[in-house]
C-alpha cells in the first residue's frame, strides 16, 4: 500500500461511514467493492476490513444517537435476543444448507422490499395508532425530538412477533452467509414494527456493532484483518459515521428513506450476484 492508496481508501471510507450511519447498515456495502475493485485488495482482507468498518460505524454513531434520543435502547436490547440466537442457528446450519440458494432468495426478498419501500417514500411520520398489547407489556414505546418540526414525536411498536421473527432471520442470515444484516434489521423495525425511520436507522447502528464485535475475533484469528488496510478504513469510517450521526438529526425521515432505498437495491443486486457466482 502506498500513501496515495491510503488516502483513497480513507476518502472512500468516509463516504461509507456517512451512508452507513444514515442508513443504519454499516459501511461494508461500499468498503468491500471499493477495496476489491478499486484497490485490488483480496476479498478476505476486504471482508475483514469491512467488519472493522461496521464496528467503527456503530461506535462513531451510537453515542451521538443516544445523546440525541434517536436510539431506542429498550427495543434494541429486546431485538438483540432474536438476532444473536439467530446468528448461532445460522452458524450451525452453515454446513448443511447451500449458500447459493439462500443468496438468491435473500436478494429477491430485498429487491421486493425495495419495491414496496418506494410507495412509502413520501411518508414522514408513521400513522398514530395505539401500541399493540404485547408492546404495552414490554414497554416498547417512546418518543424522539424532531428538529425539523420542533416537536416531540411519539411512537409505539406494533406487530412485535413479526419484528422479532424478522430480526431472528437477520441473525440467521448473518451467521449462515457471513454478511452484515443491517438492511434486514432496519426493515424489521421500519416495515414490521412501524417505528420511525430515524429510530430504525439509529437503533440498527447500535445492533450491528454488537453483532460485528462478536464475529471480529474470528476474522482476527484467521489473519483476515490487515492493519495496513483496516487502519485507514477504520479512521475514515469513524469520521464519516460521526458526520452522518450529526446529519441525521437535521434531516427528515423522507431523506433517510431516499438514502436507504438505493442501499437496499445495491445489497439485493450484490446478494443475487453472489448466488449466481459472480458477486463480490
Amino acid at each position: 500500500m502506498n500513501p496515495a492508496s491510503d488516502l483513497g481508501i480513507f476518502v472512500i471510507s468516509v463516504a461509507a461511514g456517512v451512508i452507513g450511519a444514515l442508513a443504519g447498515v454499516g459501511g461494508g456495502i461500499l468498503v468491500i467493492p471499493a477495496l476489491t475493485i478499486g484497490f485490488g485488495v483480496d476479498i478476505h482482507l476486504a471482508v475483514g476490513a469491512s467488519i472493522v468498518s461496521v464496528i467503527a460505524t456503530s461506535s462513531g454513531a451510537a453515542a451521538a444517537y443516544v445523546r440525541d434520543r434517536l436510539t431506542d435502547m429498550r427495543v434494541g436490547m429486546f431485538l438483540e435476543l432474536a438476532t444473536t440466537t439467530g446468528a448461532v442457528c445460522g452458524a450451525l446450519l452453515a454446513a448443511v444448507v447451500a449458500p447459493a440458494f439462500l443468496y438468491l432468495l435473500l436478494g429477491i426478498v430485498l429487491l421486493f422490499s425495495a419495491a414496496m419501500h418506494v410507495g412509502r417514500l413520501g411518508e414522514e411520520t408513521v400513522p398514530e395508532l395505539p401500541a399493540s398489547r404485547l408492546a404495552v407489556r414490554l414497554r416498547l414505546s417512546s418518543s424522539y425530538p424532531d428538529r425539523q418540526s420542533g416537536r416531540e414525536v411519539q411512537y409505539a411498536a406494533r406487530r412485535v412477533p413479526l419484528g422479532f421473527a424478522m430480526m431472528w432471520i437477520a441473525g440467521v442470515v448473518s451467521g449462515l452467509l457471513g454478511i452484515g444484516s443491517g438492511v434486514l434489521k432496519v426493515l424489521a423495525m421500519d416495515v414490521a414494527m412501524r417505528l420511525p425511520m430515524k429510530v430504525s436507522s439509529a437503533t440498527s447502528n447500535f445492533l450491528i456493532g454488537v453483532t460485528a464485535a462478536a464475529s471480529a475475533g474470528i476474522y482476527l484469528s484467521r489473519g483476515d484483518v490487515d492493519p495496513r488496510i483496516a487502519a485507514p478504513v477504520a479512521l475514515g469510517v469513524l469520521t464519516g459515521a460521526i458526520l452522518g450521526a450529526r446529519l441525521l438529526a437535521h434531516i427528515t425521515n423522507q431523506s433517510v428513506r431516499l438514502i436507504f432505498l438505493p442501499v437496499l437495491v445495491a445489497v439485493g443486486i450484490e446478494t443475487i450476484g453472489r448466488g449466481l457466482g459472480f458477486g463480490l
